[in-house]
């Protein structure tokens, strides 16, 4: 394939954006290259500008559950466009989005939309430590849960000391009240609560991390984790940014009857455009301004394009309960097929999914957390990521990156994608 126009279009952006990109995935650092420019997407396929076509697995990083410019969201954003996109004033359409997601996620009475995944969990975190009145919070090495200055923290000296910054621009202050797990490890959790006695406001966590690919967590994790924050007065907040309404209409906490205190939401709420949540039970959400002395605030939250297109979006997967079923069984199909020509060629491997979630991970280790994903061959890759673009065929171009499958994918699309994988497979060192 021919990407002369993204290489210009990339040239032209590195002169004025860091990087030559807003976000710093996209610049294919992890995989070397040059990034693709989009010009448009529909249903399953990205079309760049110059002019190729691409079965994507990446959906915006996981909102596109029903597909590219899916119609009813597209039209719905139109229509509301026309009467004004943003206000700064109470809409209606605010609250019917509200009343629909409570009513489809579990154990929550309350949410409160804000702009982002990153907002979301942020904001989670302060509301916890303004219930709880403790200032510490534990996270998990691999989950991300956005470039908020408590969650850029790299691990410390064991498995009871607290963290250290690992971004320029986070001080040791703030790196101190977070505190470091290891995903999957229940032990490493017990440690923490027992050497910070009467400090944790909350554990957060991405219940299924999608951000060192697709880990599922092990039986008795979750419910472990749930008991851990009982016995110690702490909250449990889900990070669902991705998870949520993918795996389930109600999230990993219908899909796995876990209930967490807060749960955190990104894209999907808003059809793909730019929003984020959080939502709990009234007694935690009651302590958010202007109720509460939490204080939290934003011009565009709720703003009239995203209520719209996130009221579509949840609409559709409210009723068309069949939708997490066919997602399942297509990424099921998808990852047989992969599985048979990887073993057939003889790359080392090992596959992880749930729900329509799935990754590659090049290491004949299991996959359980951020340690084991880490011992991947990052320069087959590299190899694999580029031999799939030319295939026709978008990743997430990072080995530390779920696939997100959309229900537009029609077994054709995925019998392409075995067979580009059988292509590759047998290039690769």
């Amino acid at each position: 394939m021919i990407y002369k126009r993204s290489s210009d279009l990339f040239a032209e952006a590195e002169k004025v954006i860091p990087g030559g990109v807003n976000s710093p995935v996209r610049a294919f650092k992890a995989v070397g290259g040059t990034p693709i420019f989009v010009e448009k997407a529909k249903g399953a396929y990205l079309y760049d500008v110059d002019g190729n076509r691409l079965i994507d697995y990446i959906n915006s990083w996981g909102p596109m559950i029903l597909g590219h410019a899916y119609e009813p969201v597209v039209k719905a954003v139109i229509e509301k466009a026309e009467k004004g996109t943003s206000f700064g004033m109470p809409t209606q359409i605010e609250t019917e989005i509200a009343q629909l997601a409570v009513s489809m996620v579990p154990n929550v009475d309350k949410i409160r939309f804000v702009n982002s995944g990153t907002e979301a969990c942020m904001s989670a975190v302060r509301l916890a430590r303004g219930y709880t009145g403790k200032d510490k919070i534990i996270k998990f090495a691999g989950c991300y849960h956005g470039h908020s200055d408590s969650f850029l923290i790299q691990a410390g000296s064991g498995a009871v000391t607290f963290g250290s910054p690992n971004s320029p621009g986070v001080t040791q202050g703030t790196a101190k009240d977070t505190l470091l797990a290891t995903f999957n490890d229940l032990e490493s959790v017990e440690k923490l609560f027992q050497a910070n006695k009467n400090e944790i406001s909350c554990i957060i966590i991405e219940p299924v991390p999608g951000n060192m690919g697709c880990i599922p967590p092990k039986a008795g994790f979750l419910e472990g984790l749930r008991d851990l924050c009982d016995a110690h007065n702490a909250l449990l907040v889900f990070d669902e940014v991705m998870t949520g309404f993918r795996l389930a209409k109600g999230g990993v906490q219908e899909l796995l009857n876990i209930k967490a205190d807060i749960v955190c939401f990104g894209k999907v709420i808003g059809g793909g455009l730019p929003v984020g949540a959080f939502a709990a039970r009234n007694e935690i959400m009651k302590q958010l301004a202007p109720e509460g002395p939490v204080y939290q605030a934003g011009t565009l939250s709720g703003n009239p394009l995203a209520m719209a297109a996130g009221l579509a979006m949840l609409k559709e997967l409210n009723i068309n309960s069949g939708i997490f079923k066919s997602l399942e069984e297509k990424t099921a199909y998808l990852h047989n097929g992969l599985e048979a020509v990887l073993k057939k060629n003889n790359v080392i491997h090992t596959i992880n999914r749930l729900g329509s979630m799935i990754s590659i991970h090049f290491s004949e280790t299991e996959v359980v957390d951020f340690e084991t994903a880490a011992k991947g061959n990052n320069e087959t890759f590299k190899q694999f990521f580029h031999g799939m673009l030319g295939e026709g065929i978008y990743i997430a171009p990072s080995a530390f990156e779920t696939w997100f499958l959309c229900d537009a994918l029609s077994y054709g699309d995925l019998d392409d994608t075995i067979s580009a994988c059988d292509s590759v497979a047998k290039n690769l060192k």
